[in-house]
């Protein structure tokens, strides 16, 4: 039911790629992806870049700029709304574990949290949710979101622009383990950079 759900969704986000509009509609979804939706823009921007490679840094950068606007209403969401609207969309995703998980590290590791969430394929939702409920610093929590979006953004859009559709088959095979490598390897810097 729910996966069936997800794909309808998936399928009308893929849908407003192709529409006039289509730019709002790609920083409507990036805004609300960072609290709440659970289609990431990425599912927009492929084929938006591979229709109009020209404007792919400009794609880039609307992905970019909504998602951490949006990631603003997720913080709001876990540092107000928290019991009424945070819980909701947590249980929702059943990530429960996954959230109490990121409020225990987020005493030390939260704006690693933020940048590997903005970065890879974990939940940046929950990571904005999150940091809204333990506090993290709103300065850094938009420094990393803006760092941590823009890597990605940017990076879907240079891989389609310069290696066309061919990229689109490789990004939606691998996207995981590429995110996963790319954390890793975040987090191998942090630790050496920590030992040194």
């Amino acid at each position: 039911m729910i996966a069936r759900f997800l794909r309808a969704l998936y399928e009308q986000t893929l849908a407003l790629s192709r529409h006039r509009r289509a730019g709002w509609a790609l920083a409507f979804v990036s805004f609300i992806e960072s609290s709440f939706f659970p289609i990431p823009p990425d599912v927009m921007l492929i084929p938006m870049v591979l229709a109009a490679r020209l404007k792919a840094w400009r794609y880039a950068v609307i992905c970019t700029l909504a998602s951490v606007l949006g990631a603003l209403l997720g913080y709001a969401i876990g540092f107000v709304f928290w019991e009424n609207i945070g819980q909701p969309i947590v249980a929702f995703y059943n990530a429960e574990a996954a959230f109490d998980r990121f409020v225990v590290f987020y005493d030390d590791w939260g704006i690693w949290i933020v940048l590997a969430a903005a970065i890879s394929f974990l939940p940046f939702k929950v990571a904005t949710i999150a940091s809204g409920v333990s506090g993290l610093a709103l300065a850094p929590f938009l420094v990393a979101s803006l760092i941590g979006r823009a890597i990605r953004f940017f990076g879907i859009a240079g891989l389609v622009y310069y290696f066309g559709p061919n990229i689109q088959k490789f990004i939606d095979r691998y996207f995981n383990i590429l995110s996963l490598i790319f954390v890793a390897v975040l987090v191998l810097a942090v630790l050496l950079l920590g030992a040194l």
